[in-house]
């Protein structure tokens, strides 16, 4: 199902949806997809044809994979564990929802495993109920992430998983030296908007006074289309209290760029 509003529920409404009603993910092109030979890490998977599956929607914590001085991120292990306790040695189906294959020619897609009982297991909403994957979207693949922020909803209040390891806590957007410490990561970031201004082509959400110095959302044009399409203005924003989520740079203080509208979560109004 496509978000057609940016995600205007609050958590405490997420976490009372029914589970089996969150795990629905309907709209996917399914195909067979074979045999999982090989977990290579938390969110994604070898199939017996040789087809490497990124497991679209989430980001599990990552292993180094052969990367020189790439840290270990707490739980990466774990989260392999976990994906190949349920998907290893099992065949699986494929629902593709958006942009099909990678740079790197993976295929990406939603995984279902066959266990053998009489439903199939999503594999994405399995990580992230588990609390041992983030919800993390794509402009271009925008399939059935409703249900999983719901399903990380639930993981985050009973703080399983990763959300009871500070690595991954949601921060604070009017703490910006701690999120300049977090620059180059991928992060959550909750705090009420100061201003919401549109220049030129660019919208700039403001979490603090002085914008060279605080937290922003940054929304280009390409990303503005977007919000358009789903009849949403960013400028209603303002004044109310939102969690960002994205890669953390630092270009004039701490900014994540949004590039579609479900990397915004409005949480309460003005």
């Amino acid at each position: 199902m496509r978000r057609t509003t940016i995600a205007s529920v609050t958590a405490a409404m997420l976490i009372g949806l029914d589970p089996a009603a969150a795990q629905a993910c309907d709209g996917l092109r399914l195909v067979p997809g074979g045999v999982v030979t090989q977990v290579t890490d938390g969110d994604t998977v070898v199939l017996d044809s040789g087809l490497v599956v990124r497991m679209i929607g989430t980001q599990a914590p990552k292993l180094p994979l052969g990367r020189e001085d790439y840290p270990t991120w707490p739980l990466a292990p774990e989260a392999q564990a976990a994906l190949a306790a349920l998907a290893l040695n099992k065949s699986v189906t494929l629902g593709y929802g958006g942009e099909e294959v990678d740079r790197y020619e993976r295929a990406l897609a939603h995984v279902f495993v066959d266990t053998g009982e009489s439903q199939q297991v999503w594999a994405q909403m399995h990580m992230i109920e588990s609390g041992l994957a983030r919800v993390y979207s794509f402009p271009d693949n925008r399939s059935c992430l409703d249900q999983l922020f719901a399903g990380e909803a639930r993981a985050r209040s009973e703080r399983l998983g990763i959300w009871a390891d500070p690595y991954y806590s949601v921060r604070a957007a009017d703490r910006p030296s701690t999120l300049l410490e977090r620059a180059g990561s991928y992060e959550l970031v909750e705090g009420r908007v100061l201003l919401a201004d549109r220049s030129g082509s660019r919208v700039f959400l403001n979490f603090g006074r002085f914008w060279k110095e605080d937290f922003t959302a940054v929304i280009e044009a390409p990303a503005l289309k977007l919000f358009t399409q789903d009849g949403l203005d960013l400028l209603t924003l303002e004044g109310a209290l939102i969690r960002v989520r994205g890669w953390v740079d630092d270009r004039d203080g701490p900014r994540i760029e949004v590039t579609h509208p479900e990397q915004i979560e409005v949480l309460a109004g003005r």
